[in-house]
């Protein structure tokens, strides 16, 4: 008998591929592109951003060489801000712009969505 969990979803205003700046932590004013979202931890995977550093074995057949290799860790949503291309980071609010909805930016209210 295994006792089922319920996650809280908690809104995400930062998707796949948006240029976000770290705000705080060890990595703080450094920017990148968001690589993967993972709302249900409300963490993103940012590009060049909270580097750690990961052992692996070497495995010939799928071509891996073994060692000490970098890779990115996750990040959370609430140390990251999303950044304007005239403002730079900003806050997100949101409007209907005809049937859709779409990210405004809340200091000169440009679309952030295409």
């Amino acid at each position: 008998m295994g006792t089922a969990t319920t996650k809280n979803h908690t809104r995400v205003d930062i998707k796949r591929n948006d240029t976000v700046k770290v705000m705080t932590g060890r990595d703080a004013g450094k920017e990148g592109r968001v690589l993967r979202v993972f709302p249900d931890d409300a963490k993103v995977l940012v590009e060049h951003v909270m580097m750690v550093k990961k052992h692996v074995r070497p495995n010939p057949q799928r071509n891996v060489q073994g060692g000490i290799a970098e890779q990115e860790s996750r990040i959370a949503i609430s140390n990251v801000q999303l950044v304007c291309p005239t403002c730079g980071p900003v806050r997100i609010g949101h409007e209907v712009h005809g049937d859709r909805k779409v990210r405004v930016c809340k200091k000169c209210k440009t679309a952030l969505d295409k």
